[in-house]
């Protein structure tokens, strides 16, 4: 549990870390750790920032349309059948993929969280 804005601080840069060193990734040791600690960000910003619970889909969608990005342009996150998935809610992004994506679009990996 984050209870203050510098608990919340010091988790997203840890999670930044572990995203750096690889736990974004589903057979990584430290994948487990890094989708409590991305739980817990989440947690922290829906109360204490207000941020609405937007489906990652929604935020990718939107984001594809702010950038004028097609399906098969994210080849970052798989094929474009793997896009298809991601966006039609049948399938979720992996930690990998949100670390991606979150460079990608110069984003906190937490939005999609």
């Amino acid at each position: 549990m984050i209870r203050t804005d510098a608990e919340y601080e010091t988790a997203v840069d840890v999670m930044n870390g572990l995203l750096d060193a690889g736990a974004g990734e589903d057979h990584h040791p430290l994948a487990g750790v890094l989708g409590l600690l991305g739980g817990f960000i989440a947690d922290y910003d829906r109360t204490h920032h207000g941020l609405p619970d937007v489906p990652p889909a929604e935020i990718l969608r939107l984001l594809m349309e702010q950038n004028g990005v097609k399906q098969s342009d994210l080849p970052e996150i798989g094929s474009q059948g793997v896009v298809s998935e991601i966006l039609s809610g049948k399938r979720d992004l992996n930690l990998g993929q949100i670390k991606r994506l979150a460079t990608r679009f110069g984003i906190e990996p937490a939005t999609f969280l």
